[in-house]
């Protein structure tokens, strides 16, 4: 059952990046794929912004880019090498949740695999340039490290190393691997009252110290501040102090810190997990638990611990060392909660189909509630695993029921699990089904019909296009080439020796979500100010116009 639940997660993986890829998206996987090329070509800035007017902690985000140098390195700069790495790190995830308990716990492994790989915002992250699924991977790798490395029988030096290693790899990732620190110190803590696993914690905090004052010594020769990393953070963040609930915000400080969380995670799908991880709650009761029970317990005590500490940090954690200031209520800020969360709602599951009976029924009905309130198309994930627990909780009192289905019956947990994986996938298979609305690779095989030996001009672009049109060229734009502006049609110089091409991307200017914030322009309107054209290629929705005088 695991390997069949890997099998199916790799491939609607894989056609979910083809079939739904979008190519560059926003101002981060613009950004890390030029840190990228730079890296490669040795032209990348090792110092910050001399005139500190930049505020970017993305350029310290070492192995997001710095992956991405080297598959430019192999198969050149394009959309689908520049976002191979999230790929992987996302299909990385589902590898080693069933390295975990593949073989251990099959109905967790399949479990969890199903709720991380096919939750619709693992898969919407996996084909874009953002760090949030290669932070979920170290993330994963690191906990993994921490609660095998602590096992018996382990050479615990070794996984003292790893886990630090894996640790600082997340640093280099993303800040937020900070959700995991007061779990992490909890753990130190604990095992520090009760003096056990000293080995382990002895190499990985001196390994850690290690390598941490190595990284502030480099920070220290290129800035002249041990401390930059830690400093930028705050830079940002006064930055982006509108948005401060206390300096712009304050008055959505008390929803944000109680209800609004709890709405957000129903509204984004994660209602199914943290039900099914709270099942995994308290002990199986009767007087003498079973032997799967006890060798079960201390895995799901540490996922359901782990994604405990996760969830209260960003409920009413903050960004900001400074000032209170709780993080952003958006999906991809929620990928270090996702796998301890997942794991643990493995469990829960688990526990659910071995027993049936009330603790079913009552996850049933609570998922049905969350249809209820809900009451958009996300509440297919609810709606479907909800009844199946329902009727799971009321087959132990049911007579006639199929011998084959009572509870602990492989045939009940393989049907439970296909339910779980249709509900999963309706959604993301609903947007492999829809046309793009970005039309990327037709646009840039436009662009690059203007990459000719002795080719110059302008090309005239939308304003979603302009900041980024260098990507479409591997960033090594023609030098007789310059952009502008659909708006600059009144300060250009056209010659005969100096043409301009319009370039109308009817996708973009279609876009609700660009419309909405960055473009205010019509297919029509743009095409009303050039009125002397001449349409000189077309690739799907995408247009090139020669502009004349």
């Amino acid at each position: 059952m695991p390997r069949w639940t890997l099998l199916l997660v790799v491939l609607f993986t894989g056609a979910y990046f083809l079939l739904t890829h979008e190519g560059i998206y926003g101002v981060d996987d613009y950004f890390y794929a030029r840190h990228a090329y730079q890296l490669l070509h040795g032209t990348f800035e090792l110092g910050p912004d001399p005139l500190e007017l930049l505020h970017d902690p993305l350029h310290e985000r070492w192995l997001i880019f710095g992956p991405v140098a080297g598959f430019f390195a192999l198969f050149g700069v394009n959309i689908i090498s520049a976002t191979l790495w999230p790929l992987l790190a996302t299909l990385g995830c589902a590898g080693l949740i069933y390295v975990l308990y593949g073989r251990r716990e099959p109905v967790v492994a399949a479990a969890a695999m199903l709720l991380l790989g096919l939750h619709y915002f693992t898969l919407n992250l996996s084909n874009y340039l953002y760090p949030d699924n290669i932070l979920m991977f170290w993330c994963l790798a690191g906990a993994a490290a921490l609660l095998r490395g602590r096992e018996p029988g382990r050479r615990a030096g070794w996984w003292g190393l790893g886990f630090a290693l894996l640790s600082f790899a997340a640093l280099l990732s993303k800040e937020t691997i900070a959700y995991y620190l007061p779990f992490y110190v909890g753990v130190l803590g604990l095992d520090a009252v009760r003096q056990r696993h000293s080995r382990f914690w002895i190499v990985a905090l001196g390994a850690g110290a290690l390598l941490l004052a190595a990284y502030g010594t480099f920070y220290y020769l290129v800035t002249d501040n041990a401390l930059y990393r830690l400093q930028l953070i705050e830079q940002t963040n006064r930055f982006l102090s509108e948005g401060n609930y206390l300096a712009g915000n304050r008055a959505a400080l008390l929803g944000r810190i109680t209800w609004q969380p709890l709405g957000f995670f129903v509204g984004i799908g994660l209602g199914l997990m943290l039900t099914l991880a709270a099942a995994a709650l308290g002990s199986l009761g009767g007087a003498q638990p079973s032997a799967r029970a006890t060798t079960e317990a201390p895995d799901r005590q540490f996922w359901l611990a782990l994604a405990a500490s996760t969830l209260a940090f960003y409920w009413l954690g903050s960004t900001s060392l400074s000032s209170y200031n709780p993080i952003t209520l958006l999906p991809r800020m929620t990928t270090p909660l996702l796998p301890p969360l997942a794991l643990a709602a493995g469990f829960g599951l688990q526990r659910l189909l071995a027993r049936a009976g009330t603790r079913a029924l009552v996850a049933g009905v609570v998922l049905l509630l969350l249809t209820a309130w809900l009451r958009t198309a996300v509440a297919v994930v609810y709606v479907l695993p909800g009844l199946a627990l329902l009727v799971v909780g009321l087959s132990r009192w049911l007579p006639r029921w199929p011998a084959a289905l009572r509870p602990g019956r492989p045939a009940l947990e393989a049907a439970v699990l296909a339910v779980l994986a249709l509900a999963l996938a309706v959604r993301p298979a609903y947007f492999m089904t829809k046309p793009l609305v970005s039309a990327h690779a037709a646009q840039v095989r436009v662009l690059r019909q203007l990459a000719g030996p002795g080719v110059q001009g302008t090309v005239l672009v939308d304003d979603f296009l302009f900041p980024n049109y260098d990507f479409s060229y591997g960033f090594q734009v023609p030098a007789g080439l310059h952009f502008r502006r659909f708006f600059a049609r009144d300060s250009i110089l056209i010659s005969p020796t100096r043409p301009a091409w319009l370039l109308l991307n009817r996708a973009t200017l279609a876009n609700d979500e660009l419309t909405r914030k960055l473009i205010r322009y019509s297919p029509d309107s743009v095409l009303s100010w050039y009125p002397n054209r001449r349409l000189v290629a077309r690739d799907g929705l995408v247009e090139l116009y020669e502009v004349r005088k």
